[in-house]
């Protein structure tokens, strides 16, 4: 397993496993997989609805908690101080635990401009130690630049939809000159069109691996951290195993020239649900 060591000096496995979109009843089944498969960092959020899930796998497994990595996320309907602080309790309790590793803002939903009040809450959250290391997700560069100026403690990292058809360029060159981790979530296109794309094939076939291990090795040699879920033993096993090769650099710039731009979720400037 590949670790990088985050701007505050938290050192996080660069490979996790995601659980968005896995009922709360398989969740402990899923997770429980992926720990015996050797994964220790475990990506969730409240509006997953599967927090209590990944805490029964938590208590369930014989990991040394110091030994895991668990990620959760306060939702676009907690933003706000006093509302992110009383979510993040809300998720300690469905959790399990005494403190996450890391607490997430999950959208700027800049229509309502309360991700500064609520970045504020996580560094109470944080400078309390109740949350090792804090960041968000889908910000781009304008919404982290306000951050930066407005608030005291640097995010860590930025989670981010990523994959060879979003290759995310501009972002990642500005997260890494203020050393901010892009963390890739649908790293493989949800499954789509990427895994069937000539190129990836082409390098799968060559390397004797899956379209899938290619794309993840693709994002962790780009100093990707990169979070892919399945609820499928063998994928979750599969997705596992991407230290044992390395693409060339070549293979590299092929999968680079394949960015389209193209989103499969929303724009961050346009997601505002609640």
């Amino acid at each position: 397993m590949n670790v990088v060591t985050l701007n505050n000096g938290l050192k996080m496995p660069q490979l996790g496993f995601g659980v968005w979109q896995v009922p709360d009843e398989e969740a402990a089944v899923a997770v429980s997989t992926a720990f015996k498969v050797g994964y220790t960092s475990i990506d969730t959020a409240m509006v997953y609805q599967n927090e209590a899930g990944v805490g029964k796998a938590i208590k369930e497994s014989s990991i040394p908690r110091e030994e895991l990595f668990i990620t959760t996320k306060v939702w676009n309907s907690d933003q706000g101080y006093e509302n992110t602080l009383r979510a993040f309790d809300e998720s300690l309790e469905r959790l399990g635990l005494d403190y996450v590793d890391l607490y997430l803002i999950h959208w700027p939903t800049p229509q309502f401009d309360e991700y500064v009040d609520t970045y504020r809450a996580l560094e109470k959250l944080y400078k309390d130690g109740r949350v090792k290391a804090i960041g968000v997700c889908n910000f781009e560069i304008e919404h982290l630049e306000r951050i930066l100026n407005e608030c005291e403690v640097k995010p860590v990292l930025n989670q981010v939809e990523c994959h060879p058809y979003l290759a995310q360029n501009e972002l990642k060159d500005f997260c890494a000159k203020h050393d901010i981790f892009v963390e890739a979530w649908s790293p493989l296109d949800q499954g789509g069109e990427v895994l069937q794309d000539e190129v990836i094939t082409q390098i799968a076939e060559t390397k004797e691996k899956s379209p899938a291990q290619v794309v993840l090795r693709w994002h962790l040699q780009n100093n990707t951290i990169v979070i892919p879920k399945s609820v499928t033993p063998s994928r979750i096993e599969e997705n596992f195993h991407v230290f044992d090769f390395e693409l060339t650099e070549e293979e590299m710039k092929q999968i680079n020239e394949l960015n389209r731009n193209r989103r499969k979720g929303p724009h961050p400037n346009e997601m505002n649900n609640r």
